[in-house]
């Protein structure tokens, strides 16, 4: 299944003189899950409320399941599945309920609702609150039962595209992976998924593509593989600095083994090396522990928050990335 369900082009969002969006351009294929991660201000929300209508772009163009988003935005709608990245209004409601009125909204018989309903419990484990009535001021249900219920509500009929907005806020880790699992079943039969998500560890696990916003522009794009480098038996390894303290793989060249990649985060500085490297990394990484030149270290297989970090390093506070690196994402 190749076929676009989303497709941005030369977006640009302005509020006033703050560019939102500059130029932001994507796709989402049917049955792909792509992941949007940027820090918060980084032009994702302003993002999602133009592909579902709430706000009308400066330039560019949205398509949604083929239809022209901006030009007509109520057919485009129908096409889409949105978590919002608040909370969903369920006060007076259970789970059951509201899961069950989003599925009717959408077309599905009464029974084919309930039936939907029951299996997403099942798949997030919240059979143990699905009948019990959200109260006002947070009463009745937890943040995170209440979140589930609205990633629920989004999952609960077939659609071409499902937006989900930082779909885990206040969700325990059990049920995140349980959460992380329906995402990926929800691309497996075929909806295209565009999660929009800070966490970016967790959700390497089920994206197919990552798109990374910053100041409203696009940084990095491409398959999980393909970002973390030229390997995905590449290895990360992370040194922990005492406070103040030197880098001591900082300049690059006075390492003793070859470092693809290198990304300074407050007091960690992550490295990116070749498997082969690994024993020499580890005996050089003990010396400077031992010598009490860092606090310590960890060594484990390189991950995606390693290409956000590098590709964001320039606008965050504390973090560093070299020009060599920076090309390299």
């Amino acid at each position: 299944m190749n076929d676009a369900v989303l497709k941005v082009e030369g977006l640009t969002r302005r509020f006033g003189s703050v560019v939102a969006n500059d130029g932001v351009g994507l796709r989402v294929r049917a049955g792909e899950v792509v992941g949007l991660l940027g820090h918060n201000g980084a032009g994702k929300t302003t993002l999602v409320s133009q592909i579902v209508g709430l706000l009308k772009p400066d330039s560019g163009s949205i398509r949604v399941a083929g239809a022209d988003a901006i030009a007509d935005p109520a057919t485009a709608r129908r096409c889409v599945a949105l978590q919002a990245q608040s909370q969903a209004p369920l006060d007076g409601l259970t789970p059951r309920t509201a899961i069950e009125i989003a599925g009717r909204l959408r077309g599905m018989s009464r029974a084919a609702a309930a039936a939907a309903a029951r299996t997403l419990a099942d798949e997030l484990d919240i059979h143990e609150w699905l009948d019990r009535r959200a109260m006002p001021d947070g009463r009745g249900l937890s943040g995170g039962v209440r979140r589930l219920t609205a990633f629920a509500m989004a999952a609960v009929a077939p659609v071409p595209l499902v937006i989900l907005d930082e779909p885990t806020n206040d969700v325990d880790a059990g049920r995140r992976r349980r959460l992380w699992d329906t995402v990926r079943r929800l691309g497996d039969d075929g909806a295209g998924v565009l999660l929009v998500t800070h966490n970016v560890v967790e959700a390497e696990r089920v994206v197919d593509e990552l798109v990374v916003l910053d100041h409203g522009k696009v940084v990095a794009a491409g398959s999980p593989s393909a970002l973390r480098g030229t390997d995905d038996h590449d290895l990360r390894l992370e040194l922990s600095l005492h406070p103040d303290g030197a880098d001591p793989s900082d300049p690059l060249a006075d390492t003793p083994i070859p470092i693809a990649r290198r990304v300074r985060a407050g007091r960690r500085v992550l490295l990116t090396l070749g498997a082969a490297d690994a024993e020499a990394a580890v005996a050089w990484a003990t010396r400077l522990r031992s010598g009490r030149l860092i606090e310590g270290y960890a060594l484990a297989p390189a991950t995606l928050e390693d290409v956000y970090l590098a590709a964001t390093a320039e606008a965050t506070p504390g973090a560093a990335v070299t020009s060599e690196e920076a090309a390299h994402v």
